[in-house]
């Protein structure tokens, strides 16, 4: 499913990234991941895989990359772009979230809640959005995201699933790194 569509370095010592990994089900097997052509550092709980299309964000076309896996009856994903343009960051933002709300059957939050993430260009349309909805099949999904840019380069980071493991969910948003 992709997030448009149906919506760096790791700072800490090995030691503390040990103690993350432990503190989340030993079924998810969390590894570093780095996009190619983006500043950001992350974990998958999962081996993450996906396409990078030219589709319309915020008024221009743009190469779009969604990759996600699924582990744990939940589903993680990233989507980014660079859109060129920083008057285009906004309402870039506003569109992943206007998108992935719109996929669920949910209104978007009025102003997403506050994510620090170091290294973030800071914007009022970036932050963490929880989101309820359907799915297609009518049953229930819970959808969390981060939404942030650097430059012009903005991106979504997604969980969803009938249920969502807050452990693994804050595993993922808090290894989102940014750098150089």
């Amino acid at each position: 499913m992709t997030f448009l569509r149906s919506s760096l370095r790791l700072a800490a010592a090995p030691l503390a990234a040990a103690v993350v990994l432990a503190a989340c089900s030993p079924s998810l097997n969390w590894r570093q991941w780095r996009p190619e052509g983006a500043p950001l550092l992350t974990l998958f709980p999962c081996k993450p895989s996906g396409p990078t299309r030219n589709v319309p964000l915020a008024g221009a076309p743009s190469a779009v990359t969604v990759v996600s896996c699924d582990a744990q009856g939940m589903t993680f994903g990233l989507t980014f772009a660079d859109v060129g343009d920083p008057a285009r960051v906004g309402p870039a933002l506003e569109a992943l979230a206007s998108v992935a709300a719109g996929n669920v059957g949910a209104p978007v939050p009025a102003a997403p809640a506050s994510a620090a993430l170091p290294g973030a260009t800071p914007n009022p349309r970036a932050g963490r959005l929880s989101l309820a909805g359907r799915r297609p099949d009518g049953g229930t999904i819970q959808v969390q995201l981060v939404l942030f840019a650097h430059g012009t380069q903005v991106f979504q980071a997604t969980v969803l699933g009938s249920r969502l493991d807050a452990e693994a969910v804050d595993t993922f948003f808090g290894a989102l790194q940014l750098g150089g």
